[in-house]
């Protein structure tokens, strides 16, 4: 037993020791983001590449219809979309839940004005590039397509009012300022992404 022990120990030095262990499967922070391409909900095609190289940067945000985590941020996806799209900022939502069709996906984003750009995830395969497992879930890629932010987009989803860590925004405003993400990454919760 004592042997057992030892041995998995030495296992576990030996992986520190070759350096940090990866907890996800999704893209590190500084690392390329997966370059995808989906059809928009007005049927238009999009490229992450080619969305990456013509803004400053790209918030790629999964998002729910009926998640109420999701949908308490509604609001806030919106404005800061606005806002930021006259800083050069583009602002797109996708939505990979096997349960939400892309009619009820389009009425909800009319029902609630939103103005960023919308796509179905078809079997999910955004979502697991990315390894994005809940609404919402942030991700923040640069001009050079780099990932530049994961995570949440503040720590309060009862109250915007009482937000005391605006962690999107605050990434935004570095990258911006060009300057290092001082918090890159932050702990994504919400609702689990239904997987076909």
């Amino acid at each position: 037993m004592r042997a057992l022990r030892l041995a998995a120990s030495l296992a576990l030095l030996t992986a520190f020791a070759a350096g940090p262990i990866a907890l996800a499967d999704g893209p590190a922070i500084g690392s390329p983001a997966p370059d995808f391409q989906l059809t928009t909900l007005d049927g238009k095609p999009f490229s992450l590449a080619e969305a990456a190289k013509s803004h400053k940067a790209t918030v790629v945000m999964f998002i729910a219809t009926k998640c109420p985590y999701s949908n308490a941020y509604n609001d806030r996806m919106k404005s800061m979309a606005e806002a930021y799209d006259k800083k050069g900022v583009l602002f797109v939502g996708v939505n990979s839940n096997v349960s939400e069709p892309a009619d009820e996906v389009k009425a909800h984003a009319k029902e609630h004005g939103f103005g960023f750009t919308l796509m179905k995830d078809p079997g999910n395969k955004v979502a697991d590039m990315y390894d994005a497992k809940h609404t919402p879930e942030i991700f923040v890629i640069d001009a050079q397509g780099k990932l530049r932010y994961h995570g949440r987009i503040d720590e309060n989803y009862e109250d915007a009012s009482k937000v005391t860590s605006p962690d999107l925004r605050n990434a935004l405003d570095a990258l911006l300022a060009g300057q290092p993400v001082a918090k890159a990454e932050t702990k994504a919760f919400g609702c689990s992404i239904k997987r076909a």
